[in-house]
């Protein structure tokens, strides 16, 4: 978010029934621990595989599949029209481990099928293997992001995966991007803010709203609420 001239950044923790967001002139640790939410926090954080979040050793890591499909949609996109990419395997196949997922929950399966899980893991590790042999050279900053993409996918396989063990746990954190995206639209239309304390103060609002959205409040009651004093709080 751009705050008085400069670059600044938009923090965001959330549940489904919970919203907090913040902005900070830090991207990383400072920032996050501004936020007063992971520094005291034990349990499941979905995240992207961006370094500071690992730094909090008290928690459970899960990384989002959003985010390295992404980064394997990148891969593909740099293949000749019809030439194999190992990069394409591992997206099918977390593909069809998310259907997997998604179809065990739909019929209330306490897990997903044996057989179909080990052969879609199979498949994923395999593209990974292949990948990092290809890229093994490393001659360019692109090889060796795509190296340690390939790299990533291989070490922390377990944290890609949980959600198949576990149905609690989302296979993204796209809700955390669904929740800032009012901030970027706002920016979008009105440009940067002019100082610290409105963009925290916009912030705070966003997160007012987005919580008492998740509980069925409608944001015209939470806003009048708020207007006469008596803010609307979850219970």
């Amino acid at each position: 978010m751009r705050v008085a001239g400069k670059l600044h950044w938009v923090h965001c923790a959330r549940t489904d029934k919970y919203t907090l967001i913040d902005c900070h002139p830090n991207r990383g640790r400072a920032g996050i621990d501004a936020l007063g939410v992971l520094p005291g926090f034990g349990g499941v954080l979905v995240h992207d595989a961006w370094a500071p979040y690992d730094s909090y050793t008290s928690v459970t890591h899960p990384l989002c599949v959003a985010h390295v499909l992404r980064e394997l949609q990148g891969v593909i996109d740099g293949v000749p029209a019809g030439q194999w990419s190992w990069a394409a395997q591992a997206t099918d196949a977390l593909v069809a481990l998310h259907t997997l997922a998604t179809q065990a929950v739909a019929v209330g399966a306490a897990s997903l099928d044996p057989a179909e899980l080990a052969a879609q893991t199979r498949l994923l590790r395999h593209a990974a293997h292949i990948g990092i042999s290809q890229t093994a050279g490393r001659g360019t900053k692109l090889m060796a992001a795509r190296h340690a993409l390939a790299c990533r996918l291989v070490d922390r396989e377990d944290d890609y995966l949980r959600f198949t063990r576990n149905q609690r746990i989302p296979a993204d954190n796209n809700g955390s991007e669904r929740d800032i995206r009012m901030i970027k639209l706002r920016q979008k239309v009105s440009g940067c803010l002019r100082t610290l304390a409105g963009a925290r103060q916009f912030c705070a609002i966003r997160s007012y709203l987005s919580t008492a959205t998740k509980h069925h409040i409608s944001l015209f009651e939470a806003l009048v609420r708020l207007a006469e004093g008596n803010p609307w709080t979850p219970s």
